[in-house]
């Protein structure tokens, strides 16, 4: 076929290559898809080359539309949050504090500044995309071989690929020798996959469409040629690039929540400030000056100007707390969302497990033998599969010198770590030699090889000729199990011979799969003094069987114990793969993702409807041989449920369903740049174990948010509850605005911003996660503010009234009253530092070296505040006497007493009371 047929009807030229397009280039063959595409051996011609770059356009990805920076730093102003800050630092500058109003702005614009740079990172996630296609490729045009810009790649071409070259399009095999390509990014399979230029089954998996070769994938071993059928967007990876573009991402469940309690308490504050206003004129006849200032006194009070900084604070600590357990996190409020997780959905390969093959267990005729340790470290004895120490068997001897000499990868050791230079199953023979004893370069120069017959898909084994020490020669071969019985006769019986039991070796065979396990057959022959050179025909027949070798990437062994954790701790573990179903279900076994994990391939996903899927998200653990829409599926029907989901991932075909999740997770070390660049959070040792370190961290920042909010705002509702009896009963302001300002922003900067330092609690990690939909205000934290509030008030008009009798005056009786709140609250931090238990106890008493501190500081302040002759001017305040002050420690012991009372009791009310889904109402708070 020429390139004539292509200049007669360039515009019928397919384009698409994908699973459910009518072109289905895997299912045909070679000759169909050049008639198709009007092409052949010589390629096109260059005339034909640029009129279907003029129809295709260059092959290269499209740019993601960039909003302009300047709209993009407006649109952060637009949300509840902010215009609670900027309430808060007007009023703060109403009030004369500008230095308070210019920090709370300096806060609002720093976010800003982050939310810019942050936002942009979809458009980043689609560029290195992009950055992934080749950017030079060797064609045949007009029966020549040309280097060209992989942009001017167009359908129909022939391109020449190699060892080591990245694909630079869609390609249908027309040749393939011994070509492996890794499609990792694409698939998440860790072991290169064997192509070949045959046509297979239609409803072929995407990891099993031998005869393609996926644009940005890397060709491992071999060579070949191979026909475009697809360019830029067409691609697979220009599908998932799509993807990526059309995944909205989701706010945080802080944010929403932040939002939320914004809009609400600035509707609040306004409707409350309004009543006292015009209950103080029409009721009890203040003038309208002095009631706008007891309204300014209620807006000082009752707006918690530094609590929004604590809450970024105390996530940036998070943040370096993560980055401290190799989890480095790109989006601040992705920590908090950490906390709350239900669902992770996690790779297999390299996360859960070490990415490392081993051979798990070697099978002769004398039995099967197990093999201790993992990994590519030479480490682990031979033992028996009963535990017992493993007995002689000269046909595994043999097995494992054929399994060293009939291989071309090495060991090696770098800094204590050990690495395999070539394939990973070559690689983890070489360890099984190494555990035998047997040294490789040892062995490899004593048995000296001759010749070679290289592994390849079309033959499916590999051969090689060797001379041992006493100058005999053997044949070693290795390859598919079944393919190397194909070619035995006999065989190894002990240290002779018997007939072939082709059953047995079945029956060994499809066991070791049904464990997940790849597996390897061995076999040899003897060889003539004079044979110098290898051929098919000496090694097709006449062989003698040795056994079977099966290999697993094992699991992690802190990994086993992170899944523990996450079921203890309520968080579902979903394993999403693109390995086979046997191999995934085997491994969530070892690791315990479930009593009895549930598989489903992911082709039983595609006729699926979205409400049958969100039943079986829930029952199933496995998710094998997993497209990009299928795990964007199973991430979003999550989501649908109810939960939120931490999704990791390290490939382009990641890149979607990590950016749908509330927590996308990419891999430091063998992600890609678009998988990072979608994700919220990157993992620098890939370890499962590190997502749930961060997962701790997570509900510790809560946690700690939590304990913020719940000190915090006790004391606003107290100073507000104080102006509001004031005015009800026509008494004198016990505060005066400014010295309200006083008390919120010496305790914010100081007890306020400890909390965000405190550690986990005991059992953070026994807790059930809570729900999306959980307020930020739950019924236990609104109760102990209304209580805690309550407390402080009948403490002001107490002591407020006990100095006025004392005959301090208003100033004097201003300052105890000032002085009791500081000390009310401190004795309150340490109440608060643990809200799932008691405080008396001696790590509670103690406090943490940042609460001493603080408390050292405010204490300080205090008594500047107290003594000080300028302060009196600044602040109206008076010094008092040393009993009244021991009376107003006493008054804050008795005030933590009472508290921890409360605590104990509400412990039980509300861990009791449950919502229906069983969460208690006290682990919500």
């Amino acid at each position: 076929m020429t390139a004539t047929t292509a200049q007669e009807r360039p515009q019928d030229v397919p384009v698409s290559g994908k699973a459910d397009s009518p072109f289905g280039w895997h299912a045909r063959t070679k000759e169909d898809t050049c008639t198709a595409l009007g092409s052949g051996p010589d390629g096109l011609r260059h005339d034909e080359v640029a009129r279907r770059l003029f129809v295709h356009g260059p092959n290269e990805l499209p740019a993601a539309a960039h909003l302009h920076p300047f709209r993009r730093f407006l649109a952060q102003f637009n949300n509840a949050l902010i215009y609670f800050l900027l309430s808060a630092a007007l009023a703060a500058t109403v009030l004369g504090h500008a230095v308070d109003g210019a920090v709370i702005a300096v806060v609002v614009l720093v976010n800003a500044v982050v939310g810019v740079l942050q936002e942009g990172k979809a458009e980043r996630a689609l560029d290195a995309i992009r950055d992934m296609i080749a950017p030079h490729a060797v064609v045949v045009r007009d029966g020549e071989r040309h280097t060209v810009d992989a942009r001017e790649i167009v359908p129909g071409d022939v391109v020449v690929l190699e060892a080591g070259d990245k694909v630079p399009a869609d390609m249908r095999l027309l040749r393939a020798r011994g070509l492996t390509a890794d499609e990792a990014i694409l698939t998440g399979e860790s072991v290169p996959v064997e192509k070949r230029d045959e046509a297979v089954a239609a409803d072929t998996a995407l990891g099993e469409r031998l005869p393609i070769l996926h644009s940005g994938t890397l060709v491992a071993t071999g060579q070949g040629h191979g026909v475009v059928v697809a360019t830029g967007s067409r691609t697979e990876i220009g599908r998932i690039s799509s993807l990526v573009g059309n995944v909205r991402t989701l706010t945080t469940p802080l944010l929403r929540q932040i939002n939320e309690f914004g809009r609400l308490f600035t509707w609040c504050a306004i409707g409350m400030a309004a009543l006292v206003f015009f209950f103080a004129v029409l009721a009890r006849g203040y003038d309208w000056i002095d009631a706008l200032m007891v309204v300014v006194a209620l807006a000082v009070g009752v707006v918690p100007e530094g609590l929004p900084a604590v809450i970024t604070i105390t996530l940036a600590i998070g943040v370096r707390r993560m980055a401290a357990r190799n989890a480095v996190v790109r989006h601040l409020p992705a920590v908090e969302t950490l906390g709350a997780t239900s669902v992770i959905c996690s790779d297999k390969t390299g996360t859960l497990t070490k990415n490392e093959m081993t051979v798990r267990h070697v099978v002769t005729t004398g039995g099967a033998t197990a093999l201790a340790g993992s990994g590519y470290a030479p480490e682990g004895a031979f033992a028996a599969t009963d535990g017992r120490a493993a007995s002689s068997d000269p046909a595994r001897d043999t097995l494992v010198r054929a399994a060293l000499l009939c291989n071309d990868a090495r060991l090696v050791e770098r800094d204590g770590h050990w690495a395999v230079l070539g394939d990973p199953m070559e690689g983890a023979l070489v360890t099984l030699a190494a555990k035998a004893g047997l040294h490789q370069e040892t062995e490899r120069t004593t048995w000296g090889r001759l010749d070679e017959i290289p592994f390849d898909a079309r033959h499916r084994f590999m051969a090689t000729l060797h001379v041992d020490p006493n100058g005999t020669r053997h044949i070693f071969v290795k390859g598919a199990p079944e393919r190397v019985l194909e070619m035995c006769t006999d065989q190894a019986c002990g240290g002779g011979t018997s007939a072939i039991d082709r059953a047995y070796w079945r029956e060994r065979i499809d066991a070791a799969a049904a464990e997940g396990e790849r597996v390897l057959g061995f076999a040899t022959i003897a060889a003539g003094p004079d044979i110098g050179r290898l051929t098919f025909g000496m090694v097709e027949t006449g062989l003698t069987f040795l056994g079977v070798a099966g290999f697993i990437d094992p699991p992690r062994e802190e990994a086993v114990a992170a899944v523990a954790e996450c079921r203890s701790a309520g968080i579902a573990v979903k394993m999403i793969t693109g390995d086979h179903n046997g191999t995934a279900a085997a491994i969530a076994r070892k690791l315990a993702i479930a009593d009895d994990p549930k598989a489903l391939d992911g082709s039983a996903l595609d006729a699926m409807p979205d409400e049958e899927l969100r039943r079986i998200v829930e029952e199933a653990s496995v998710f094998a041989r997993a497209t990009p829409e299928h795990k964007l599926r199973i991430v979003r029907a999550l989501q649908a449920n109810g939960h939120i989901v931490a999704m990791t991932g390290d490939g382009v075909n990641d890149a979607p369903a990590v950016k749908q999740a509330d927590v996308g997770i990419a891999m430091g070390r063998k992600g890609t740049e678009a998988a990072k660049e979608a994700a919220q959070m990157v993992l620098l040792d890939d370890n499962f174990a590190s997502i749930v370190a961060a997962i701790r961290e997570g509900r510790t920042v809560y946690d700690n948010i939590r304990k913020v909010i719940t000190w915090e705002l006790p004391t606003n509702g107290a100073e507000t509850l104080c102006v509001i009896f004031a005015v009800v009963i026509g008494a004198t302001l016990p505060m005066s605005p400014i010295q309200i300002l006083w008390i919120n922003m010496i305790l914010t900067v100081t007890l306020g911003l400890v909390l965000a330092f405190e550690p986990s609690e005991p059992g953070v990690m026994r807790r059930p996660p809570r729900r999306r939909d959980a307020p930020i205000l739950s019924r236990f934290l609104v109760w102990r503010i209304a209580f805690v509030s309550l407390v402080f008030m009948l403490g002001v008009f107490g002591i407020f009234e006990y100095a006025l009798r004392r005959g301090y005056g208003e100033d004097g009786a201003r300052t105890m009253v000032i002085n009791m709140l500081v000390v009310m609250e401190i004795f309150y931090l340490f109440n608060v530092r643990y809200l799932h238990r008691t405080s008396f106890s001696l790590a509670g008493v103690m406090g943490t070296p940042a609460v001493l501190a603080a408390i050292a500081v405010v204490v300080a302040a205090q008594l500047l505040f107290t003594f000080a002759p300028f302060m009196h001017a600044l602040f109206g305040t008076a010094p008092i006497a040393l009993p009244d002050g021991l009376l107003i420690l006493a008054v804050g012991v008795i005030t933590m007493a009472v508290l921890e009372c409360e605590k104990a009791v509400a412990r039980k009310v509300w861990s009791g009371s449950g919502n229906g889904d069983g969460r208690s109402g006290l682990a919500e708070a």
